[in-house]
């Protein structure tokens, strides 16, 4: 099979890979665990603030080499989804993972070096790769820190510090949670004052539910992610994929019908029936116009904009031949432009005789 694949062809992932955020007491860890069939990492203790009735199963992670235990020798066919919370805590974990391995990428107060920070980054790409190899989707759970510019204050995660940018286009989407005393609203579209990431096509802002009442009587499934966002998103690519599919046949189906089209009346049928004979999907319109007119060009049909149809191109009338005498009149003899003296042909002149 060879490298290069159709459009109806690709694989499509259906897994995601996605990132919440907002300030401490929010119920971030309470919304990942809203996704489909969900095991807690927990780096940060984050289990101690989930209400009892919305736990789920967790690993009670201390070291990064918990997690890579864990996604390798461990059993995780009940699980869809790995929380892992917080993000910036498994960072840290990761960072004294990677100066164990290489003590020169430390600095002496700990820190990572640059070069450390270029190893972290790799290892994190590996961990979402060794994550979707376990046909798993990952959301990180991360707290906010605040971010001033003169007079304008961003809030954004406390997700790898300067190191942000580079983990950040490994994910596919990142909300930012808020609350306005019970109203909470979850922003996936960046903002001036905000981080975001939407390439799920997702609401700009999305208000939560509310999953128990102001007496604390549980009201609600807390089930938003699952529901809203991860069937939403599958339910786009799969609708993506099938009507990929009938785009390449639709197209196979255009360029069969303008392949027999030999002959005058055909084109202009077709030209007629082009936007109504087919279901079209997409640009199909505007790409079946323009096979159409290279048919046409490459058969010479001609478009007169007058009758609005296409017809042979007209021909030049042949240049009228002259009549056969003035054809005999105009023709020279053919000693007319030789010297007087020129010897006629077969014939010699006085003196030549008289040189014998």
């Amino acid at each position: 099979m060879g490298l290069i694949k159709k459009k109806n062809e690709l694989d499509v992932n259906v897994r995601l890979k996605m990132l919440i955020y907002g300030q401490p007491g929010m119920g971030k860890t309470t919304l990942a665990l809203s996704a489909p069939k969900p095991l807690l990492v927990d780096f940060d203790g984050g289990i101690n603030r989930v209400d009892y009735e919305f736990i789920k199963d967790t690993v009670q992670a201390e070291k990064y080499e918990d997690i890579l235990d864990l996604l390798n020798n461990e059993d995780l066919s009940d699980y869809e989804t790995l929380v892992i919370d917080t993000g910036g805590k498994l960072l840290d974990a990761m960072a004294e993972y990677i100066i164990k391995q290489y003590p020169k990428m430390a600095k002496r107060n700990g820190s990572l070096t640059l070069e450390g920070f270029g190893q972290r980054k790799r290892e994190f790409s590996d961990l979402l790769k060794l994550i979707d190899t376990k046909k798993k989707n990952v959301i990180f759970v991360a707290h906010r820190q605040t971010e001033k510019n003169g007079d304008v204050t961003r809030y954004v995660p406390l997700f790898g510090g300067s190191n942000y940018d580079s983990l950040a286009t490994e994910l596919d989407l990142i909300g930012y949670l808020v609350a306005d005393d019970r109203k909470r609203t979850i922003t996936f579209d960046p903002t001036s004052e905000s981080e975001g990431k939407n390439t799920c096509n997702m609401p700009s802002v999305v208000e939560l539910p509310n999953l128990k009442d102001k007496d604390g009587n549980v009201v609600g499934v807390n089930n938003f992610l699952e529901e809203k966002v991860f069937k939403a998103y599958r339910a786009r690519l799969i609708e993506r994929s099938t009507e990929g599919e009938a785009y390449t046949k639709l197209m196979e189906q255009i360029d069969a019908d303008i392949e027999t089209i030999d002959c005058i009346e055909g084109a202009n049928n077709y030209k007629d029936n082009v936007k109504t004979g087919y279901d079209h999907i997409g640009n199909s319109l505007a790409v079946a116009r323009q096979k159409f007119l290279a048919r046409m060009s490459k058969l010479g049909f001609v478009y007169n904009k007058d009758k609005k149809e296409y017809e042979l191109p007209s021909e030049q009338p042949a240049p009228a031949e002259a009549p056969a005498n003035e054809q005999k009149q105009e023709e020279k003899p053919a000693n007319e432009n030789k010297p007087a003296d020129e010897p006629q042909s077969g014939k010699q002149t006085k003196g030549a005789k008289a040189g014998k």
